[in-house]
């Protein structure tokens, strides 16, 4: 005979009687079993609040130590010791961030690397950093995606306009063109209303109101409002004529000029004077002459007083003040104030005749408008109106 402790010998007893009961009491084994099956279900749950509050725990643990760590760094960096500074970086280029950013003194911009810095900082500098060249046509750029960029140009255009077929290499390129199909003009000046299709357009307009002209020839420090203006100027000094007229070999500096000479071998005349019918190849001609008719004389001689409608007439007028005479006669050493009057000098030499009476029978010539209009008035009485000086 075996004796067991007292608390096995209980449990012992206590599983025995639970055996019995469930087999002699269905009614009391299926109680039995819902009460375990809750029993886990509760320990489950319970397990489970307990993971996630642990894990809220670790994240929230996790957060300190980065705000701590962050409020380090912040510590450090006020103190001076973490602000970053470039090798060999001149005194004008030294950062003074909180942040750790390389900062430009020259404009403010903050930089996260020294690469991106250095590339920022050739903006101010200018052609002097340029080091990307292309090869195709010698233009220099601060960056290499721009020199990759502009390399396309010459490489492939794979934008095309379905409206006129130009290609481009750019979608901005192309999209930027379809305004001048869609008539689309988003950006307007404040000022006068007026709309472009580019902003950069509406920057450039923006000078005429600011009066800000920031290109300045090196030659005479004559100032222009565009770029393309100034380059167009050099063209002066340098002697370049680069448009050419095919029908008489003349050569011109800008495409506007050569495209004003052409009126003259097409005979083309396309604005009309309303007082007097009077035909002109230039806008700007037909408003000079309208002057003639409004008496309108804007241009004052500060010396005399004396007034004139055309600015030109008014320069060639201050030079009877300054006695100045700068054009030339290479035959005889004859000096003018004024092109025309050398021009009109010149024809003493050559003979040339360009002014012709059309009421003699014999079209009798003239070196000289005025004596053109003198004679004409011997035989009409009037002046001849429909022949021109121009």
């Amino acid at each position: 005979m075996s004796f067991l402790p007292r608390d096995e010998e209980e449990n012992q007893h206590e599983e025995s009687t639970s055996t019995i009961d469930h087999e002699t009491d269905p009614q009391n084994g299926n109680q039995r079993g819902k009460r375990d099956r809750s029993h886990v279900q509760d320990m489950s749950e319970s397990q489970c609040d307990s993971d996630v509050k642990k894990k809220s725990e670790k994240t929230t643990l996790v957060e300190k130590r980065k705000q701590s760590t962050k409020e380090k760094r912040v510590s450090h960096l006020k103190s001076g010791k973490g602000t970053r500074t470039p090798p060999n970086m001149s005194s004008h280029m030294k950062t003074k961030s909180d942040e750790g950013l390389y900062v430009c003194e020259e404009c403010g911009k903050s930089c996260g690397s020294y690469l991106k810095f250095r590339t920022h900082m050739r903006t101010h500098t200018g052609k002097k950093e340029k080091p990307f060249t292309c090869k195709e046509c010698d233009k220099s750029f601060s960056q290499i995606s721009h020199l990759k960029r502009h390399v396309t140009t010459h490489t492939r255009k794979p934008f095309t306009c379905k409206e006129c077929d130009r290609n481009f290499c750019q979608i901005s390129n192309l999209k930027r063109h379809m305004r001048i199909h869609t008539g689309e003009k988003a950006f307007t000046c404040k000022e006068c209303d007026r709309s472009f299709s580019r902003i950069s357009s509406l920057k450039t307009h923006m000078r005429i109101h600011t009066g800000e002209k920031p290109f300045t020839c090196k030659e005479l420090d004559r100032s222009f409002s565009r770029i393309s203006s100034l380059k167009t100027h050099m063209r002066i000094h340098k002697g370049e004529k680069a448009f050419t007229c095919k029908e008489c070999d003349r050569s011109f500096s800008r495409i506007s000029s050569l495209k004003r000479h052409m009126k003259i071998h097409t005979g083309e005349k396309p604005f009309t004077c309303k007082e007097c019918d009077r035909r002109f190849t230039q806008i700007s001609s037909l408003k000079r002459h309208m002057k003639i008719h409004t008496g309108e004389k804007p241009f004052t001689c500060k010396e005399c007083d004396s007034r004139f409608n055309r600015k030109s007439n008014l320069k060639a007028h201050m030079k009877i003040h300054t006695g100045e005479k700068p054009f030339t006669c290479k035959e005889c050493d004859k000096s003018f104030i004024a092109v025309s009057s050398l021009k009109r000098h010149m024809r003493t030499h050559t003979r040339e005749k360009p002014f012709t009476c059309k009421e003699c029978d014999k079209h009798k010539s003239f070196s000289q408008w005025a004596t053109l209009n003198a004679h004409m008035k011997t035989r009409t009485g009037e002046n001849p109106k429909h022949i021109t000086s121009e």
